[in-house]
């Protein structure tokens, strides 16, 4: 617990970013979602593709329709893609029917699921299986998943899958290589952030699970800076609102204005931009030590043996302007080419940088 809790008399985490089904939240867009689900799962075959952006909810979208399904009828197998082989794909799949493959040929392990997914039939179950992070799964496995959804008793389907990922895995499903699974997408649906009217009703929910009585309460300048900051993306609306609580805790507050948010948002945004800052900042520095090596000591050639002693304190002064020139020169150039490396990473080719200032140092 949080001292947060103390002060508002909570007695959960309302907030946090571990995906929770029992915070579920009826959003438009995940309603919509939920709705080409059951249609899925009522049609029992084909694919289902459930896609959004990270944080939308998509896990937690899962959670909350497995929550509600019958556990004597469906025989759930779910797994997180962290970018699985085809063969890693389906000793993943016979871990989840109670099947140990092993190293066995590939042929052998289908014939072991296909007889797995028999054994679930005959006990009056179907399979459902649920991969999150699709996106991360090669065209050969995505491939693999098309042959097992071929597997049937009776005329009837022994597999049916469900397929959450990222924008991305939308451009990856309309490659013509995979135009045989996209044939049998019987649903689709991209979840959607909030709306800005949904960010209020969305806050006292959660807060309302954990017990809430009417305070924190949050003024409407205060909940537009919430949804302008996160987007509406629930993850890091329960980021920001996690701070929130806490600064409110600590400030004694009650009741969130919006320049409370403002205060909270600056302090998150000054931390995002540290965090972003030092990478950048490396591949400058790399950046530069290529194209602009450090510079050679100086050689400085041995004065002649008969010199006499005015000539060498001429030609010693000489070779420590020479120096100092290079040094200047070697400062200048470097500045130049951070500028150059900073302009050309922050995407805005129409702002040139000022070099003015280098000119005659560098001349």
């Amino acid at each position: 617990m949080t001292m947060y809790h103390d002060h508002y008399g909570l007695t959960g985490r309302p907030f946090q970013l571990t995906p929770d089904s029992g915070f579920w939240f009826d959003t438009a867009t995940h309603r919509k979602a939920m709705a080409y689900l059951g249609y899925g799962l009522s049609q029992g075959e084909g694919f289902v593709v459930i896609t959004g952006d990270p944080g939308v909810g998509k896990t937690t979208l899962m959670g909350h329709l497995l929550g509600e399904i019958d556990e004597d009828r469906l025989n759930v197998v779910k797994i997180v893609s962290t970018q699985l082989r085809p063969e890693d794909l389906l000793r993943t799949v016979g871990a989840g029917l109670d099947i140990e493959l092993g190293h066995a040929p590939k042929a052998e392990m289908l014939a072991a699921i296909e007889r797995g997914l028999h054994d679930v039939a005959r006990g009056g179950r179907r399979t459902l299986l649920v991969i999150d992070e699709a996106q991360a799964l090669p065209f050969e496995s995505l491939e693999e998943l098309r042959m097992l959804s071929n597997f049937q008793a009776g005329g009837y389907p022994l597999l049916q899958i469900f397929l959450l990922g990222q924008p991305e895995f939308r451009v990856t499903l309309a490659d013509p290589k995979l135009d045989q699974l996209r044939q049998r997408v019987i649903a689709m649906h991209h979840l959607a952030p909030m709306d800005a009217d949904e960010v209020e009703p969305y806050l006292l929910h959660r807060l309302s699970v954990v017990g809430w009585r009417g305070k924190p309460r949050f003024t409407n300048d205060a909940i537009a800076a919430m949804h302008r900051w996160s987007g509406g993306i629930p993850r890091r609306l329960n980021q920001l609102a996690s701070r929130v609580l806490l600064f409110g805790a600590v400030e004694q507050i009650d009741s969130f204005s919006g320049n409370d948010l403002a205060a909270v948002i600056a302090d998150l945004d000054a931390e995002l931009l540290i965090a972003n800052e030092k990478p950048a900042r490396r591949r400058t520095d790399i950046f530069l030590r290529d194209i602009v090596p450090p510079a050679p000591e100086p050689r400085v050639a041995p004065a002649p043996a008969a010199a006499k002693p005015a000539e060498n304190g001429a030609l010693e002064q000489r070779i420590l302007q020479l120096e100092s020139q290079l040094q200047q020169q070697d400062v200048a150039l470097r500045r130049v080419l951070t500028l150059l490396v900073d302009w050309v990473e922050s995407g805005e080719p129409a702002r040139r940088p000022d070099l003015s200032a280098f000119h005659s140092t560098a001349a």
